[in-house]
């Protein structure tokens, strides 16, 4: 029997996509659905008023990774109890650029509640890092505001007339329990292998007996009445979370125990939890940007919210920091200490930037930004998994930022120049500095150096250890390293008189744009084979040359030249190592270096002594003369002669 497809369902042939299957059906709904009914709309009513009233904020939260329509009011809130680590100044930058993409205000607020904790001058300590990472805040200590006081030590009345709000509404309750019965409560538990919480023995004191209790000064602490169910919020980054219909009552064998949250403790301070619910709220907190280790008490927070009839910020939880281990990055690790950072010469800018990727993604090609643009493209497309910190990616943007700074020759370059000047004379000593240095400044050798592309930056340090040596601390320049080089035995002599022709440079023209046109004329000049008279003979000279020996003679001229200037070691190129020298230091070098290769082409192209000479072959004799003949001129004679008059010219 052919059975009557049901009413209300929606027939379609072939494919289409989630989109207009949406709409359709939407069509179709409102085509065919009855009226709603009275009773219809009043339990639709009562859903979508109990969905309100747990949403984290009055306003309805965007899709994940869009900026709010409206100015973002946000906070840093940290704690005078050690230095900024790498996760609080992340914390703190995602909350300043949220602030600043949608025309907002960003807040400091120091929450110095816990007094035993405090350590002195670490209030400072914050002020200074923030400022030195470039992140200043709209409101707060030292700048004052509408909302202030900004310290919770100073607001302590604001808490106490909304707890007194609380209790007299039966949302809160004193408690009068000692340390000692808690903590038996507890063990008990614990070896039943139940969970912790609180029996909730002195809800059950009548009020008046409560608060006189209270007015003789009887210590105690004022608890939350936790709710039948902690409520769900939406996340800006995780979507819907929350406990939901997770009971706040622990029920487990006949002892129940409930999650009733101390707010106010013994000596009269709040705790965390409410203290920055009373502060997010009076000082118009829009959104709250901290750690996932956070979404775990956010249930309760957003309880307090409702509970006081305020709306809740918008929350947005970014991912934990872990090491290569995948083990969480701890606030007493000193190498992710923002001091640490400092001390250690990495620019603000660049742990900025790196701040900034850990886990948050941008649309553009190159990852090296400064706050400025990290501003404009700032939204909160935030990743929901842990973040692996690697530190190589510092390295990789503190090179990148020192090279931004050197090519805008502003302040910041200059303020490198004297970082690296002290480091240097630190390394290499006064005396030894200023006899490289001969009439020149120390701040333009190293203003040249920091110049140099191929030489990274990575701190003061660093660079006069690692890139400045091979100009104050050169390696030993020795006959033996030529042979690392292979050269054409018919190029020796012309390496060295290619090499003092550099020397012929006046001190008027040493700058390394000359050296450049004299290094590619010298690159032209391809010897065919070696003359006697100190002569080269170039391919202009002698018809047939190939390719292959200019390449070959390019090469052994760059590998001489280095040799000679730097003892073969590696560095910047020929033209800009001249200059960096200086000519009196070039000249030196040139001149030590060809006189070692004198000596060592004098050994390689030593002719043989035949046998037949010891036999009185005459004819022999006479080729024995003619070789040493040959050999003195060329190696011993000529070419010392030319390369002294070249340099004394």
């Amino acid at each position: 029997m052919r059975t009557r497809p049901a009413a209300g369902l929606i027939s379609a042939t072939g494919w289409i996509c989630k989109s207009c299957r949406a709409h359709q059906a939407e069509s179709h709904r409102l085509r065919v659905s009855p009226r709603p009914s009275r009773t219809g709309s009043l339990v639709q009513a009562r859903k979508s008023s109990s969905s309100s009233s747990i949403s984290s904020s009055g306003s309805t939260p965007g899709r994940r990774g869009k900026l709010p329509d409206k100015p973002a009011r946000t906070r840093f809130a940290p704690s005078p109890t050690g230095n900024l680590h790498l996760g609080s100044i992340r914390t703190a930058l995602f909350n300043y650029l949220l602030a600043r993409a949608t025309q907002g205000q960003f807040l400091l607020r120091i929450e110095d509640t816990d007094a035993k904790r405090t350590i002195p001058g670490a209030e400072e300590g914050l002020y200074r890092d923030l400022q030195w990472a470039g992140l200043q805040w709209d409101e707060g200590p030292l700048v004052g505001g509408p909302y202030g006081p900004y310290r919770q030590s100073e607001r302590l009345p604001l808490y106490k007339k909304h707890i007194e709000t609380l209790l007299s509404t039966g949302r809160a309750y004193r408690c009068f329990c000692t340390p000692e019965r808690l903590d038996e409560l507890n063990r008990r538990r614990h070896e039943k292998g139940l969970n912790l919480g609180y029996d909730r023995k002195c809800l059950q004191i009548p009020t008046e007996e409560a608060e006189d209790r209270a007015s003789r000064g009887e210590q105690h602490v004022i608890r939350f009445l936790s709710p039948p169910e902690w409520p769900r919020y939406t996340d800006l980054v995780y979507g819907r979370s929350g406990h939901g219909a997770e009971k706040t009552k622990k029920l487990l064998v006949d002892e129940p125990v409930y999650e009733d949250t101390i707010l106010i403790k013994s000596d009269g301070f709040p705790t965390y939890h409410w203290a920055n619910v009373c502060d997010d709220h009076e000082m118009h907190i829009t959104h709250v940007v901290r750690g996932s280790e956070w979404m775990a008490s956010t249930p309760l927070h957003v309880a307090l919210y409702q509970s006081l009839g305020w709306d809740a910020p918008q929350f947005a939880h970014v991912p934990l920091l872990v090491d290569q281990n995948r083990q969480k990055l701890s606030k007493r690790n000193f190498d992710s200490d923002i001091a640490s950072f400092r001390n250690k010469g990495i620019f603000p800018e660049a742990l900025v930037n790196f701040a900034a990727l850990l886990g948050w993604s941008h649309t553009q090609k190159n990852d090296v930004l400064d706050l400025q643009q990290l501003e404009k493209l700032f939204d909160l497309k935030i990743t929901k998994g842990n973040t692996i910190v690697s530190f190589d990616k510092l390295q990789y943007l503190q090179i990148k930022h020192a090279r931004r700074r050197v090519q805008a020759a502003g302040e910041p370059f200059e303020q490198m120049i004297r970082d690296v000047a002290v480091a240097v004379l630190d390394r290499y000593g006064a005396a030894r500095v200023t006899e490289f240095l001969g009439r020149r400044s120390l701040r333009d050798v190293l203003a040249t150096i920091l110049n140099v592309p191929s030489l990274p930056y990575r701190s003061a340090t660093d660079f006069a250890e690692n890139q400045c040596s091979i100009f104050f601390e050169p390696a030993a320049t020795t006959p033996e390293q030529l042979d690392q080089f292979d050269f054409d035995p018919a190029h020796l002599h012309s390496l060295r008189v290619a090499a003092s022709t550099l020397c012929l440079i006046p001190e008027s023209q040493w700058s390394e744009q000359v050296h450049h046109f004299q290094l590619r004329m010298l690159e032209q000049q391809v010897p065919i084979a070696a003359s006697t008279d100190g002569t080269a003979t170039t391919v202009e000279d002698v018809a047939g040359a190939t390719a292959a020996s200019a390449a070959k003679w390019k090469r052994d001229l760059y590998h001489y030249l280095r040799w000679a200037l730097l003892g073969g070691a590696r560095g910047p190129g020929i033209a800009a190592t001249l200059e960096i020298l200086g000519r009196e230091t070039s000249v030196a070098r040139i001149q030590a270096a060809n006189r070692l290769a004198q000596q060592y082409e004098a050994v390689k192209t030593k002719p043989v002594i035949e046998a037949q000479a010891f036999k009185g072959d005459v004819e022999g004799k006479r080729r024995l003369d003619k070789q040493w003949k040959e050999y003195s001129m060329a190696g011993a004679g000529a070419g010392a002669g030319a390369a002294s008059k070249a340099v004394a010219a």
